[in-house]
């Protein structure tokens, strides 16, 4: 029983996403994601802390 059930939502939700897909702007998910992607390494790389400098002008030595 609880296979048979599986089944049917399964396939009336495939048939609700085709329908949804073809009628209506549906963005493109892996597009987007890669977009979100690049957007949070473009934030990471201009916010990220500076490694201190190993600078001999401190005056010891």
């Amino acid at each position: 029983m609880a296979m048979s059930s599986s089944v049917v939502f399964f396939c009336a939700g495939s048939l609700y996403g085709i329908y949804v897909a073809q009628n209506y702007n549906v963005p493109d998910v892996a597009k987007l994601f890669k977009t979100v992607v690049l957007m949070a390494r473009i934030y990471e790389e201009s916010y990220r802390k500076r490694p201190p400098r190993d600078d001999d002008s401190s005056g010891r030595g």
